[in-house]
């Protein structure tokens, strides 16, 4: 009788940051063998030549459903995951309506039954209306906590500016919250300042780096009042990394995120991608892309987020103003991320860290993000030898496009294993609906 239900051979197994030939046995979706094998499987997969990562978890996305579906939905978004070597995702709550009750949760938990390709979790967002529940809501099943808090204008109701409300959220339960660090009253002033004609060139300017940093400095000072941990998103300045580095050290649990897109492009990339590139926080001028990248080569940044936020081609067309901050991205973050380290920017260990050991970590999903025996196997396997382009053909996104068009990346997805079944297998999508509910650590 079979020992195995799948058996993968002669891979490089990245384990605590480096690579090891060996094989992997699954079974009954769990990691039963790491290194060697003894007995047979049912299925077999010969995978000599490629690496084998603990499955990458991509956790800040925006997959639209309810409400917004003609720019993505939860099935058409974890079909892009999955094909670019994702295997987890956690979705943002700015959806219509908002997640920030239990019945939200609940409907957005009945939407993916049956159709996400990856595994998922859902943030509850805070709102001026939840503020009171959010220690109960933190802990409702299938969620990682509260997140995305915006201190910036958002969908509806999800602003939390004051620094009494942003208070009221940190004493109100103990889980990491996420943080979209941008000053409201700071971008408000810019803007009327701009008001004449702005065009998207002056993106970065209306969300200035003073935005940033004043926000980041603001809910780092509550952190350390309130001892509630903290997770900045999508940091985009060179100012903000002393006052991450800062509270690291001083032991508040801190953590931030990186984005491939801010580690990419710099502002003198408006000119020809426009608002192809327009996001908050905005892509800056090049001095804060290279310091970026030495904070996440230094270990400043705990993980990589894409930050999936796609909208229609037509809706990025629109004059700024008007056009909708956002870009997809989840499909394309391991990619990048592989481009870099194929191109000595970061090294394989810390990259794989940021992509699955420290989500795992950061938001209590403690049978993910290490290939070890016992752990669920959930897999993302890549040829570290091969180039791409970035094509429309490619892209799985209900949007259709992505700022990457046209470039070559070095370092491919191959096969994406989700629960032990492959749910995409030599470049191709193989079996959808193997997504389950992602459970949290207490």
């Amino acid at each position: 009788m079979p020992l195995y239900d799948y058996a993968i051979l002669g891979a490089s197994l990245c384990v605590e940051g480096r690579l090891y030939r060996g094989d992997i046995g699954i079974r009954g979706g769990k990691l039963a063998a790491v290194g060697s094998l003894e007995g047979q499987a049912v299925e077999t997969l010969d995978a000599r030549g490629l690496a084998i990562l603990p499955g990458v978890i991509d956790s800040q996305v925006h997959f639209r459903e309810p409400g917004l579906t003609h720019k993505e939905d939860l099935e058409s978004g974890t079909r892009a995951a999955v094909a670019g070597g994702v295997t987890a995702v956690l979705e943002e709550p700015n959806t219509d309506p908002t997640t920030t009750t239990p019945e939200a949760l609940s409907e957005k938990l009945a939407l993916a039954a049956g159709r996400a390709w990856c595994h998922y979790g859902f943030w509850i967002g805070a709102s001026m209306d939840n503020l009171d529940h959010l220690a109960e809501l933190e802990n409702l099943p299938h969620s990682p906590g509260i997140g995305e808090v915006f201190m910036a204008s958002s969908t509806g109701p999800l602003l939390v500016a004051d620094d009494a409300s942003l208070r009221k959220v940190l004493q109100n339960g103990r889980h990491r919250v996420a943080i979209h660090s941008e000053d409201e009253e700071i971008i408000l002033a810019n803007r009327a300042a701009w008001a004449g004609s702005p065009d998207v060139r002056d993106h970065p300017a209306i969300r200035s780096v003073e935005s940033s940093t004043a926000a980041t400095r603001r809910i780092l000072a509550l952190s350390a009042e309130t001892r509630r941990p903290v997770h900045i998103l999508h940091v985009s300045t060179a100012e903000e990394i002393a006052l991450l580095q800062q509270a690291k050290e001083s032991g508040l649990g801190t953590s931030c995120e990186v984005t491939p897109q801010h580690l990419t492009f710099t502002s003198d990339d408006y000119a020809e991608l426009g608002s192809h590139i327009q996001m908050n926080t905005p892509i800056r001028e090049a001095r804060h892309r290279e310091a970026l990248w030495g904070a996440a080569a230094a270990g400043v940044f705990d993980v990589f987020g894409s930050d999936h936020a796609p909208h229609t081609r037509e809706e990025k067309s629109r004059p700024y103003p008007s056009s909708p901050s956002g870009i997809p991205g989840v499909q394309t973050m391991l990619p990048v991320v592989l481009d870099a380290v194929c191109a000595g920017r970061i090294d394989l260990g810390r990259a794989v860290a940021m992509l699955s050991a420290n989500p795992a970590r950061l938001f209590r999903l403690p049978t993910k993000g290490a290939l070890e025996v016992g752990m669920d196997a959930d897999l993302t396997v890549v040829d570290l030898n091969a180039t791409f382009e970035v094509t429309e053909t490619w892209l799985q996104s209900k949007c259709g496009w992505s700022p990457f068009l046209g470039r070559r990346l070095a370092g491919r997805p191959v096969h994406t294993f989700v629960g032990g079944r492959p749910a995409m297998l030599d470049g191709e999508l193989a079996e959808s609906g193997l997504g389950r509910p992602l459970v949290f650590q207490p």
